[in-house]
């Protein structure tokens, strides 16, 4: 349970006890302006009692404060009408290059990907003790100039390493994850360590259980070696320790709210990382960052002991230096899970080696051609890539009924809900950031949105979930450039799979990137489609300068 500041439990035990109006008619008239509604003097003398009444009610829900661990009854579905599942059976093949040998010059084992890193473990040249210990240093070093990670899990990735080499030795692997070292992002539990959520209002909060998603990169074999910045309460790249920076311009913020996920696997800091996106915040840092990012279907990976922006938005993936690696990720991180309501099973098939020449594609040729960024070069050139390979690309538009302010009250209404406590305490007053677009400034002004236009607002957002589904389900995948605010504000709200891989770098040498849209629980699609572009190109190989 949480517990409630001791002010604001004076002040409600006080207004409950009192039961005066406390709303007088002047408020009634002029808090109608903020909601747009014109009552006239005889309407708001009626409702004068009842809006007390429901006064006393908030006071009589706040005596009892809720754990972060509380859901709303009111769960998000984002099946269309008639949506089926696929009957097949999950099937994972992965081609692995068992060529791969240890470098000369060790420092390159930094930018290796997560496959290439499995075949060394597996075939004992460098053991999980010795990986770990190069990514804890490779921290030690580069850090400093990043400011991606807030907490060093040394002791536990050094328990785990040995345990992995252990289990190797006895003929015990796990698989492809055996013994890799990796970064989470500081919204997911992991017991006995700090988890921050990036605020200086939580970063003394501790969790007595490991995050589903840590638990089951655990059972994978995986090693965690440190907790990566997330924006404060997954906004931005600043946090209460500083503001995380992007290796290829140390200037520059490295986007959020994965921030740290996306520097610390771009610098080579770790060879992947676990993020976590509501609106952005694993295909933004991937683009700023030039990695590859996968934000899976809403419902198909856990979110037990992670922070919550928006129950109903909310989605947790890998971000790793190339589709291939996200896929062996993926792969480790998704099902069903009992203690996460919202999970939906679904099987999930890959092939590293498989090019379905039947894939239908189609682009966003609007947002591709107004593009304005230094991305549309390179976008432009990745689409004459992808027909190189032999497919047709046909034109589409989202659709016409998308209402993006009024779905983003779906968000900040569930972030409100969950942070209640945050502003009844005053304690967003803490956070570092306080102006206009901070979070601070979101949660306290959700207290103005109406809740029945939170409902309406849900209502018109099954409305775009029928139409983005007619527009998606003629096609396999969809390509639109990754900063684009329209297809992200739809995709998000509507649970769609995206993959975020690099299409190379600007005039200023900062990365670009494209996305690629499935339809849902389609990932597989995505991934292989993403494993054959970049097995034609080297977009995803490129590292910044300074951290080799």
């Amino acid at each position: 349970m949480k517990k409630l500041g001791i002010l604001s439990l004076i002040f409600i035990l006080l207004n409950f006890a009192c039961g005066k109006q406390r709303i007088t008619k002047s408020d009634i008239r002029h808090a109608q302006n903020i909601f747009g509604m014109e009552f006239t003097p005889s309407q708001i003398s009626t409702m004068q009692e009842y809006l007390n009444s429901n006064l006393q009610g908030y006071d009589s829900m706040r005596l009892s404060p809720l754990g972060f661990e509380v859901i709303p009854a009111m769960t998000f579905d984002p099946l269309p009408m008639g949506f089926e599942f696929s009957e097949s059976p999950s099937v994972f093949e992965f081609e692995f290059n068992e060529d791969i040998r240890m470098p000369e010059d060790k420092n390159e084992l930094a930018f290796y990907s997560v496959a290439d890193l499995s075949v060394l473990i597996k075939t004992k040249q460098i053991s999980s003790v010795e990986l770990t210990e190069f990514f804890l240093e490779r921290i030690r070093k580069f850090d400093p100039k990043l400011q991606a990670i807030i907490t060093i899990t040394k002791e536990r990735a050094m328990v785990q390493a040995r345990k992995m080499d252990e289990e190797l030795a006895n003929g015990n692997y796990r698989g492809p994850l055996h013994g890799i070292p990796y970064g989470a992002k500081d919204l997911l539990a992991v017991k006995d360590y700090p988890t921050t959520w990036g605020s200086e209002a939580y970063k003394n909060q501790y969790f007595d259980e490991n995050a589903t998603v840590i638990e089951k990169l655990d059972k994978a074999g995986a090693v965690l070696v440190s907790k990566l910045v997330s924006g404060s309460l997954a906004r931005g790249d600043v946090w209460f320790g500083g503001k995380t920076k992007n290796p290829w311009d140390l200037n520059q913020g490295a986007s959020g709210s994965s921030a740290g996920s996306g520097s610390a696997t771009a610098a080579g800091l770790v060879p992947f990382a676990i993020g976590t996106e509501t609106l952005g915040s694993i295909t933004s840092p991937s683009n700023r960052n030039g990695i590859t990012g996968l934000r899976p279907t809403y419902g198909r990976v856990s979110r037990y002991g992670a922070m919550t922006l928006s129950w109903s938005m909310d989605k947790i993936g890998p971000m790793a230096r190339s589709a291939e690696d996200c896929a062996l990720i993926f792969e480790a991180m998704y099902g069903k899970d009992a203690k996460d309501m919202m999970t939906i099973p679904a099987p999930f098939s890959y092939d590293n080696t498989k090019q379905n020449e039947n894939l239908k594609i189609g682009y966003f040729k609007e947002f591709f051609e107004e593009d304005s960024s230094s991305s549309r070069d390179n976008n432009l050139e990745i689409l004459d890539e992808i027909r190189a390979l032999g497919y047709e690309l046909t034109e589409v538009e989202l659709p016409k009924t998308i209402y993006p302010r009024a779905f983003d009250v779906i968000l900040r209404a569930e972030a409100g809900a969950f942070f209640d406590e945050l502003v009844l305490s005053g304690s967003s007053a803490s956070l570092v950031e306080q102006g206009e677009s901070s979070r601070a400034n979101s949660l306290r002004q959700s207290r103005f949105i109406p809740a029945v236009e939170y409902l309406q607002a849900n209502r018109h957002r099954r409305l775009l979930i029928e139409d983005f589904h007619q527009t998606i389900s003629g096609f396999d995948v969809l390509l639109t450039p990754t900063r684009n605010f329209k297809q992200l504000m739809v995709t998000n709200l509507t649970g769609h799979p995206a993959l975020a891989i690099p299409t190379g770098l600007d005039s200023a040498n900062h990365p670009t990137s494209l996305t690629l849209l499935g339809n849902l629980f389609d990932e597989e699609k995505l991934l292989e489609l993403g494993t054959l572009i970049q097995s034609k190109t080297d977009f995803h190989k490129k590292t910044p300068h300074g951290f080799e």
